[in-house]
């Protein structure tokens, strides 16, 4: 056996179904043993190595499994970087295997020659090694599984192009040789029981308890639940926890933050005592006043506890395992004021949601697309959305439920990975619908190729819906946005205007489907279409670029900001907007734009901001 075939044969020990990858001369051995392996593990080719990287992180995200990606050396490997720091920053194992040129190369300024090991030290930083002879393997495989596993990280393991060709040989029982062993073992940390102790005295002393989950709590539905009827608590996600959690649940405010909800807003600013679980989220101002909540934290990663906050009690260890240590140490609060209040917080919440979405736009309101794609969400589906306008939508108007999954690019907040990660999760779960929002500008920088690789292998899915709906409103819109209210700037066409392609077209040229959507009474049968479809379907939704993703929490002078610029110079009206009325922003807003007549929408609808 070559070592290129033991590779592969270590591979599926690990029980690695797929590799995203794309081909090159620097894992021609590799390429070699996929053919003498039956294409086992399944070659999955992308159009490009970025997106073998994103279609990995997707699949983890979506499997619990760690994703795989292979790149050639020099370009290639670089260009695999931005998924795989997409994949670090989220916390997410993904284990990519790079070819590079001879050893007796190396150091000689040879084509594709690059210094990996520098290159990758930061994204894989935690385990990045090159295997220089055969008696390496399958020590370097095994560990870099089992490190991207356990530190939920990114390994990588360096093949120069020689090494993949050599007849396999395994260590010995000798000096200097490093034998290995298969698997992981299960295990969940948990906190000391005196630290559990406090933790319960800070959360029964509290009468108004705020809880904020992330995406490590996603192992700790039930015990998140039963804490939060034990406390009377309400729940805020962070974005990469939004399916931890039903949005269904009254309690359950949303996502936090700035794509978040107003409630999870007033719920941390009207608590007494916080609880956070399973996340790193960044944005201290959207937490509560430094010295007015008693806090604690856990978290499975000492390396990120403690962090974002003055927690009084900070706990390492499994999210599950840990709440149920904690739970039989509190007390149920017999008065429900507080939950009560979130409630009453979140329904309004949703009102106000379908009253933004009823407001009329030039030619479609964004928000009404993805309103109308909420009930329609079947129970098993997987969504994706894509960094910038599209991620708002995705935040405030979906409710996960059920089932369903999401995911984003949360950390590194990437452009491009929405419908890499839709491509992903096909392949982890080919018999669940799968959704991707995306804006024009990403879907023109790499997701309408990435529909080339859905064409390539929709037929091998048991449910072929794959459907992509962009959001295309000839605008960068997020920077633009940004520009508008944080720096006082009009929108810079230079940068910010993207070309109008005919996206439904192109799919139906390349053998999907497709329909283009430019007025609102033809948003909800477009989405009825797209889920009936029996292939991937892509639905280029024509938006209104004036339809503002601010935060509906902001601060007056961040909605004046916006307002004024929405006016674009009309004086009567911007003395008003300066005047800090938020009355008459509310009115000025949805005014500010051609009405194009939404079934049922009237004049007076307002932003509910």
């Amino acid at each position: 056996m070559k070592v290129s075939g033991h590779i592969l044969q270590r591979l599926r020990e690990w029980e690695v179904e797929h590799v995203f990858a794309y081909a090159g001369d620097g894992i021609n051995g590799l390429l070699a043993a996929w053919g003498r392996a039956d294409d086992r593990p399944r070659f999955v080719q992308s159009r490009h190595e970025e997106m073998s990287a994103f279609q990995a992180v997707g699949y983890a995200k979506f499997s619990g499994k760690a994703g795989v990606c292979a790149a050639t050396s020099g370009p290639g490997a670089i260009h695999l970087l931005n998924g795989l720091y997409d994949a670090k920053l989220d916390h997410v194992p993904v284990v990519a295997l790079v070819g590079q040129t001879n050893r007796s190369a190396m150091g000689g300024s040879y084509q594709q020659e690059i210094d990996l090991q520098n290159l990758y030290k930061d994204v894989a930083s935690d385990f990045c090694e090159t295997a220089m002879v055969p008696e390496q393997l399958p020590n370097l495989i095994d560990r870099a599984f089992r490190t991207a596993y356990a530190r939920r990280t990114v390994t990588a393991v360096i093949i120069p192009a020689d090494v993949q060709e050599l007849d396999y040989s395994p260590p010995t029982h000798a000096f200097k040789m490093v034998p290995s062993s298969m698997g992981l073992g299960r295990y969940a940390p948990v906190p000391a029981d005196a630290d559990v102790e406090r933790a319960a005295e800070v959360l029964n002393a509290g009468e108004k308890v705020a809880v904020l989950i992330g995406q490590g709590a996603r192992g700790a539905r039930a015990e998140v639940e039963e804490l939060a009827d034990v406390l009377g608590a309400g729940v805020a996600k962070a974005l990469l926890g939004k399916d931890v959690l039903p949005d269904d649940l009254p309690y359950v405010t949303g996502a936090i933050g700035l794509l978040g909800t107003r409630p999870s807003y007033e719920l941390m600013r009207d608590r007494d005592t916080l609880l956070m679980i399973g996340s790193s989220f960044p944005y201290t101002q959207f937490m509560p006043e430094l010295d007015q909540a008693r806090g604690v934290q856990i978290d499975i990663d000492p390396h990120m506890i403690g962090m974002r906050y003055p927690f009084e009690v900070n706990l390492v260890g499994d999210a599950a395992e840990t709440l149920r240590r904690l739970l039989p140490r509190l007390d149920r609060k017999k008065k429900r004021s507080w939950r009560e209040k979130v409630e009453k917080d979140v329904a309004r919440w949703w009102e106000v949601m379908q009253r933004r979405a009823a407001v009329d736009a030039d030619p479609v309101n964004p928000e009404y697309v993805v309103h109308a794609l909420d009930g329609r969400l079947p129970d098993d589906a997987i969504v994706t959305a894509d960094s910038g306008s599209a991620a708002n939508w995705y935040a405030r108007h979906l409710r996960l439920r059920g089932r369903m999954r999401g995911s984003l690019s949360g950390t590194l907040a990437t452009m491009g990975p929405g419908v890499p990660y839709a491509i992903g999760a096909k392949f982890a779960h080919p018999e669940r619908p799968a959704t991707a929002l995306v804006g024009d500008g990403a879907m023109q920088m790499n997701g309408m190729m990435e529909m080339v690789t859905a064409a390539k292998y929709w037929q091998d899915w048991s449910d072929p819906r794959l459907i992509v709906a962009v959001l295309n409103n000839g605008d960068l819109n997020q920077v633009t946005w940004e520009m508008r209210a944080m720096s006082g700037a009009p929108q810079f066409e230079q940068s910010q205007a993207v070309p109008d392609l005919p996206y439904a077209e192109i799919a139906q040229r390349i053998g999907l489907e497709g329909v283009r959507v430019e007025k609102p009474e033809q948003v909800e049968a477009a989405w009825d279409r797209a889920l009936a479809a029996d292939r991937p379907f892509v639905i280029d939704f024509r938006t209104d670029p004036a339809v503002p993703p601010v935060p509906p929490h902001a601060e007056l002078d961040q909605i004046e900001a916006a307002a004024f610029a929405v006016l674009k110079g009309d004086s009567d009206r911007a003395s008003m907007v300066k005047q800090g009325l938020k009355a008459k922003v509310q009115e000025m807003l949805p005014g500010t734009r051609k009405r194009s007549g939404r079934p049922g929408a009237g004049a007076d609808d307002s932003t509910g901001g």
